[in-house]
């Protein structure tokens, strides 16, 4: 019999007190919308980036209002359009293809690592023609893809690098950051991110003149915001480009702030709970004693590589039967996710792009495999111990 409700969740937040109280300034303040209470939180975005760093010039960040069109407008700001392609990953939610179609240019899926499912700089290399404009690598997992790998490879080519960095802001790999080498980083601040607001996104980038053009398509294309032209006696303003209504609001900045100085600590937390999980699973599961390895190489548990921002909890269970097992899992009361079936096998996309099944092995094997289990900073290790059960059993079930 299923049961009655979720035992342990698949997600919680954390907003509390502190964030509802920076909320309720807000609301007893002049601006709700596009004003000093996101331009407070792009500073201290934008010097957390640059965190133990001494010296170092932090990234401008541009507030906006989700990661998806976060990703439209940065593809938009480098003039990336109608005629051109983007190198992407399959592995990855639907915006990110979104963002390229939206902008009136053409993904170009590539396979992914086996043993991390990010993008494989050898697969983005071969598959750069005449009318290669960008790559779009998304940090999956809140993994960093191989940024040196993959600068190396734009700058050869002349291609701009738009860093998909939804799972995301506390990650590092060979010393790089999000928005190090990538001409644009975007986050994502929806429900179930590290830090969040309900929604929302920001782009981190090192271009003054990119930053100036992201903020004015975040805002219809004007000329100059409401704070610009407050106090002062009245002047008009003009819209200069087509833009978008797409900027962080006020009181989407007062939810996030207080997060910024626990962003540290919360991590801490998941990776000790991620390092457990995989200690408490190897010995529940005797599949996942290993490596225990598919024919294609793709291991039971994905391997981190550097500092992960430990945004998700991932392993992957036999193709055949993943479904049976979240089937199982979900009526224990377990909370579960899917992320991410391979893009290019959801309809939409099917049609639209026309990759064959096949044509992108390693990819299409993750996303037939994986399963994410419940992983946020409040999970206890009695829930734990819950989730590490039912897994058990589930994999025993379905033989």
């Amino acid at each position: 019999m299923a049961a009655p409700g979720p035992v342990v969740e698949f997600y919680r937040h954390q907003l509390g007190e502190e964030e509802a109280a920076s909320f309720r300034r807000v609301l007893d303040s002049l601006f709700l919308a596009l004003g000093p209470e996101v331009a407070a939180f792009e500073h201290e975005m934008g010097a957390f980036l640059v965190r133990g760093r001494r010296g170092a010039e932090p990234p401008t960040v541009v507030g906006t209002s989700s990661c998806s069109m976060g990703l439209l407008i940065a593809l938009r700001a480098l003039d990336v359009g109608p005629g051109d392609e983007v190198i992407t990953t399959p592995m990855t939610f639907a915006s990110t293809a979104h963002a390229v179609l939206l902008a009136g240019a053409t993904p170009v899926l590539v396979d992914v690592e086996p043993a991390t499912g990010l993008i494989d700089p050898d697969c983005v290399r071969a598959a750069i023609g005449p009318r290669t404009r960008g790559i779009l690598p998304v940090h999956l997992y809140g993994q960093l893809a191989d940024m040196r790998a993959l600068r190396r490879i734009a700058d050869d080519r002349g291609l701009v690098i738009v860093e998909d960095s939804a799972h995301g802001v506390e990650m590092e790999r060979d010393g790089v950051r999000p928005g190090d080498l990538g001409d644009a980083a975007v986050f994502s601040f929806y429900a179930t991110k590290n830090i969040t607001c309900g929604d929302g996104g920001a782009i981190a980038t090192r271009r003054r003149e990119l930053s100036e053009r992201l903020r004015r398509l975040r805002n219809h294309g004007m000329s100059r915001a409401a704070t610009e032209r407050h106090g002062d006696p009245y002047r008009h303003w003009d819209i200069v480009e087509l833009g978008y209504k797409a900027n962080l609001t006020d009181l989407e900045a007062a939810l996030l702030r207080p997060q910024v100085a626990w962003i540290e600590s919360r991590r801490a937390r998941r990776e000790a709970l991620a390092r457990r999980y995989e200690a408490r699973l190897r010995e529940a599961v005797p599949a996942l004693r290993g490596p225990a390895p598919s024919e294609r190489g793709v291991p039971w548990l994905v391997e981190p590589r550097g500092t992960s921002s430990r945004n998700l909890f991932t392993l992957h269970a036999p193709a055949l039967r993943r479904d049976a097992i979240l089937a199982s899992l979900g009526a224990e009361g377990i909370g579960t996710a899917v992320n991410f079936r391979a893009i290019h096998r959801l309809a939409y996309f099917a049609a639209t792009l026309g990759v064959p099944r096949g044509a992108l092995p390693i990819a299409e094997e993750i996303g037939d495999r994986t399963i994410s289990l419940p992983l946020y900073p409040t999970l206890t290790e009695d829930e734990q111990d819950l989730v590490v059960a039912a897994v058990a059993r589930a994999f025993a079930d379905a033989g």
